[in-house]
């Protein structure tokens, strides 16, 4: 299995709006870490799509080590 690249080891705020898909990066390589840029194509990865239900900011995962993806859980501290 592929390694996953670790850009930001802090969660990422972002506001998302209700009902728009969004795609997750879960391999790093995407410019900001954040959302998929297409990079993964050269791996085994692939992004995962999701979206919101209210619109409002949120806290996405950047470690790449949450159990709630793409929502960070605390998960980076615990490392």
């Amino acid at each position: 299995m592929q390694e996953k690249i670790i850009k930001n080891k802090n969660p990422i705020k972002v506001h998302l709006e209700k009902d728009k898909d969004y795609y997750w990066c879960a391999c790093g390589l995407s410019k900001d870490g954040t959302f998929c840029d297409g990079s993964h194509k050269t791996t085994n990865l692939v992004p995962m799509k999701f979206s919101v239900q209210e619109d409002k900011s949120y806290f996405l995962c950047g470690c790449k080590k949450t159990n709630k993806k793409p929502f960070c859980d605390g998960s980076h501290s615990k490392s």
